[in-house]
């Protein structure tokens, strides 16, 4: 029986939906379906239990199925579903904000602006970056720095900023944006944890700083760690370097922790707490929910906050920022965000993330210079494999060992020639042996 039938579906009811990032054709006519998700584990159409180690889609940190979540979700709704933040507030959204100024964001960023997803966290930054600078005098500082196999979301700002090149090719120009090299280097093969090599790629920064002028940079944003451009690392002392640099030129800085923050480096809420780096605006999402509701939080400095308030001619009347969304601060989502912030209190899961990053770096190294293997990669609770191409028509390697992964009961992320994973922070140790050992045997299976 299909997962399409299985899931009670015809052929003409999979037709409507327009599926993203998907080859929907392909997908119709063989379509996988989930239909549950519980702890570590996804259930198919067909009743098959998966372990997931991609936490959803990078999101799912505390595992599926929260019930924690879902009464608070539950609560909100009935006490009070939805909240105009226009000129009005509501007593969750200040209290989530505070809550996460306190327990996530890096010394030095207290201040808190609300969106509905990682893409839309991106725009606003950059957005806040344009104005503040206009607001400083610096009108000319309308360029961002970004980096080639960056991922920055969908909306226009991060089709803009994207390196990952097939996000951005179809659509045309939209921001001005020039980009740095990935940190990605072969010398770096099979390194556990941050790579030794190529701290001094930052200086690329200086030669477009040469080349463009910082009077018209507004901001470099990076990735601290790259998700979907292939789990890509800071060379140890990269950041650093970064940071030193657009404080030596006067240019923001923007760290998209859409994907490392709240918990998945291990230890630390955040990639910038975990480095000692704080830049001047952080993008998150994802995580901050647990992936119940669709929420995003840009985090900024101070200054930057009142620059924008301070500025403002007309105080008691007009906005000092034109910019929000019909849904920033939903109180569900707030509920949803409260309820997660209390999970990652109360079970300790980012020093869990820590504890079990080390099984983790070693089960994922048993891999090193295996079967068509180019490098294997890790970090916290994420880790990559790179395949030798296989130069023939059709999927992947990596594609395929994931197909035969889903098969065996675990679902890992192809992209492109690589396998990348980030399992929920709540994995033990029978997770990882079992993760590995059905990965083994499919890498092992494939030509």
């Amino acid at each position: 029986m299909s997962n399409n039938q299985a899931a009670g579906l015809s052929p003409e009811e999979l037709q409507a939906w327009w599926m993203p990032f998907t080859a929907n054709a392909a997908f119709k006519s063989n379509p996988r379906m989930y239909t549950g998700a519980e702890g570590m584990y996804l259930t198919m159409a067909d009743g098959r239990k998966i372990i997931d180690t991609n936490a959803g889609l990078w999101c799912c940190n505390a595992g599926h199925g929260r019930k924690e979540i879902a009464d608070a979700v539950s609560k909100q709704l009935l006490e009070m579903d939805y909240a105009n933040p226009f000129s009005y507030g509501h007593p969750l959204a200040f209290q989530l904000a505070n809550r996460l100024v306190e327990q996530i964001a890096p010394e030095g960023l207290n201040r808190v602006f609300f969106t509905n997803s990682g893409s839309e966290a991106v725009d606003t930054a950059t957005k806040i970056a344009r104005q503040y600078w206009r607001l400083k005098g610096e009108a000319s500082k309308t360029c961002f720095i970004a980096r080639v196999k960056a991922y920055h979301g969908v909306n226009w700002a991060g089709v803009s900023l994207s390196g990952l090149t097939p996000n951005r090719k179809a659509f045309g120009p939209a921001l001005e944006a020039d980009f740095l090299r990935h940190t990605l280097l072969p010398e770096n093969a099979y390194s556990r944890g941050l790579p030794d090599n190529g701290a001094d790629l930052a200086d690329e920064l200086n030669d477009m700083i040469g080349m463009r002028d910082a009077s018209n940079i507004a901001a470099v944003i990076v990735e601290p760690m790259s998700g979907a451009g292939g789990i890509i690392l800071p060379p140890k002392g990269y950041l650093q370097r970064l940071r030193e640099i657009c404080d030596q030129h006067n240019i923001l800085l923007i760290f998209d922790e859409v994907i490392s923050a709240y918990g998945r480096v291990g230890d630390t809420a955040t990639m910038a707490e975990k480095i000692g780096v704080t830049p001047d605006l952080m993008t998150t999402a994802k995580g901050l929910t647990n992936g119940a509701i669709p929420m995003g939080a840009v985090y900024l400095k101070q200054e930057i906050y009142d620059t924008f308030v301070n500025s403002s001619d007309t105080p008691s009347i007009a906005p000092e920022f034109m910019h929000g969304y019909t849904y920033s601060a939903h109180p569900v989502a707030c509920a949803a965000a409260m309820a997660t912030m209390n999970i990652y209190r109360d079970d300790q899961l980012f020093a869990h993330a820590g504890k079990m990053a080390t099984p983790w770096e070693e089960a994922i190294h048993t891999l090193d210079h295996g079967k068509n293997i180019n490098d294997v990669r890790n970090y916290g609770l994420l880790g990559a494999i790179d395949f030798q191409p296989h130069g023939k028509a059709g999927p992947s390697r990596a594609a395929q060992i994931a197909n035969i992964c889903l098969e065996n009961g675990v679902t890992v992320r192809p992209a492109g020639e690589s396998l990348v994973m980030s399992p929920p922070l709540i994995i033990e140790q029978e997770h990882i042996d079992t993760i590995f050992n059905v990965l083994t045997d499919a890498i092992n299976t494939v030509d």
